[in-house]
């Protein structure tokens, strides 16, 4: 497979099988860059719907719900927890049931619902307590207002993560070569980081300055044009139909591996079962290979357990050497995936202590605006979207031009380490400088509500630099899991990336409980903590992962998908 990622313009793509000219399109009724608009633009659409509610839902909880600030980052954190560690489920229904189609449609759908519960809570008065007037203790929301406020984001999590990284799959499905795939990938996360942007731009300004209840209405609006339009290219799309779940034969090695565990010791002269239906065996090895060698026994012929006409006998004692090397593959790849769980829990904790930060900064641009203190990741996503386009259409065209190497998506993984290492020393010096004012005008400071004299601006290089390791390190992953999983699993392969990095958010969560019980740097009032030592500790955590990347990422073999064996990392 050639891992370059080409160049994000039309002629380039069309050289690499991108968007060609409108005959081809006359040409090839089902799959190909026909189905391009169609799937990009459902991606806009719902990510600019879950992006208006969720990226702004700190300040909801705090200003609409009277929570503390630092319980609504753990609710925040929660939120996007589920729904970024749900697309396994849904990967797994895709991969197995229903197929990617029906799944991306019917979470569509439960997306919907959640969003129209959602702008209930914002117009209507009952279903949110009243109003902190500051003279006496806030109200909390009553039993039946939190059940409201939690069914719809409940439901948020349900669709969002039905349809986020099933889109990814479902858009390389309709290409034939890697490098088409490559180029949708790119597309895919391209969209998806520019629709946050607007999402924690535009729709975040209108919740803030207008009403919480049109912000929301426009996310409804969102949603329903990205099903709308999904369902409307329905006739060109180019389905793969699940084939019933792969979990079940991966299963089926375990146990046939430990039913045969009193077998002789295997040997050269051992006879292994392969499928007689994949037409690679005639250029496969006859022997499985050595890594994770007791699994082998799964595919060792015994007496009974294939039938006179070569089919298998007994499914759960002998598995086919495809079935077992499948299997293998899962556990090579998970030293790597776990490498992205220490990377990724710094970012979440970044992210949300950037927007408490943020609202104890002087948020106004100009004598008229006032940036919402929600929308300052949105440095991270526009930051993002560069960098991925400088990679594609500068980056990766000069490598190309004046080597005769390019990034293999290990490597670009372990540029955005570095990077995110870098963002993270950057963050706690911002923080320290930002204590240092608010010591310094104290009296200002609480005649203020606690806000600093300090632009929230100072936070823009830290976010940014942290966009720009994202662009490396999400795309990669996206690529490399894609490449390197079992064909049965491919939808799974791009919800994995979703799964460290939701798992990351309650990490996150245990992290902050952890530093407010053990430490005193995260009170509810920030300007009274230690929020630059909270940055130094992820600094250490990033600093230790991105050494056990080094070595996981240099020891790897990537899959041979073009005829020869990556016999390593440099």
């Amino acid at each position: 497979m050639d891992r370059s990622i080409q160049p994000m313009d039309y002629e380039a793509a069309a050289a690499a099988g991108g968007p060609p000219s409108p005959g081809h399109f006359r040409r090839r009724k089902q799959g190909g860059w026909i189905t391009f608009p169609f799937i990009q633009a459902t991606m806009a659409g719902l990510t600019l719907a879950a992006g208006g509610v969720v990226n702004n839902l700190i300040v909801y909880l705090i200003q609409e719900f009277s929570m503390k600030s630092i319980s609504a980052a753990k609710v925040y954190n929660a939120v996007n927890g589920c729904i970024t560690i749900f697309p396994i489920l849904g990967a797994i229904i895709a991969d197995s049931f229903l197929g990617c189609f029906s799944v991306i449609w019917i979470s569509s759908l439960i997306s919907l619902l959640a969003t129209v519960l959602i702008v209930l809570t914002a117009s209507i008065d009952s279903l949110r307590p009243a109003e902190c007037d500051g003279s006496s203790g806030c109200i909390k929301p009553t039993t039946v207002q939190y059940a409201v406020l939690y069914a719809g984001l409940a439901l948020m999590c349900i669709g969002v993560a039905g349809t986020r990284f099933t889109i990814a799959t479902m858009g390389a499905d309709q290409f034939d070569t890697p490098k088409q795939r490559q180029v949708s990938i790119n597309w895919y996360v391209f969209t998806l980081y520019t629709s946050s942007v607007i999402a924690t731009t535009a729709i975040v300004f209108v919740e803030d300055n207008v009403s919480w209840a049109w912000g929301f209405g426009i996310c409804v609006a969102f949603n329903v044009v990205g099903l709308a339009v999904f369902l409307s290219g329905k006739r060109f799309y180019r389905r793969v139909m699940a084939q019933g779940s792969p979990f079940i034969g991966l299963a089926r090695v375990l146990v046939a591996a430990l039913r045969k565990r009193g077998e002789p010791v295997l040997s050269e002269g051992a006879v292994y079962y392969h499928d007689p239906q994949v037409e690679a065996i005639k250029m496969a090895s006859p022997t499985p290979t050595e890594f994770l060698k007791v699994l082998n026994y799964a595919a060792l012929i015994t007496e009974g357990d294939a039938k006179l006409d070569g089919s298998i006998a007994k499914p759960w004692r002998l598995c086919t050497v495809e079935q077992v090397e499948d299997l293998k593959s899962l556990f090579k790849l998970f030293p790597l995936w776990a490498s992205g769980l220490c990377l990724s829990t710094p970012l979440v904790i970044q992210a949300s202590l950037a927007v408490l930060q943020a609202l104890k900064m002087d948020r106004q641009m100009g004598p008229h605006i006032k940036i919402p203190s929600g929308s300052v990741v949105v440095f991270i996503l526009i930051s993002t979207s560069i960098t991925i386009t400088f990679i594609d259409r500068v980056l990766y065209p000069l490598m190309a031009k004046y080597t005769t190497r390019s990034l293999t998506p290990l490597q670009r993984i372990g540029v955005g380490h570095a990077l995110i290492l870098l963002s993270m020393a950057i963050s706690a010096l911002v923080e320290a400088r930002r204590l240092k004012v608010a010591d310094s005008n104290n009296l200002q400071v609480q005649s203020n509500g606690g806000v600093v004299p300090m632009s929230v601006f100072w936070l823009v290089p830290p976010l940014a630099l942290a966009g720009v390791g994202e662009a490396f390190t999400f795309p990669g992953n996206v690529a490399f899991y894609y490449q390197e999983f079992p064909e049965s699993l491919k939808s799974t392969s791009t919800a994995v990336v979703a799964m460290f990095i939701g798992i990351c958010y309650y990490l996150g969560n245990a992290v902050m409980d952890l530093l407010q019980r053990v430490t005193g740097w995260l009170p509810d009032n920030i300007n009274d903590g230690r929020v630059d030592n909270v940055f130094w500790a992820c600094s250490v955590l990033v600093a230790a992962n991105f050494g056990y990347y080094m070595v996981c990422a240099c020891m790897y073999k990537y899959k041979d998908t073009d005829g020869k064996q990556n016999e390593g990392n440099e």
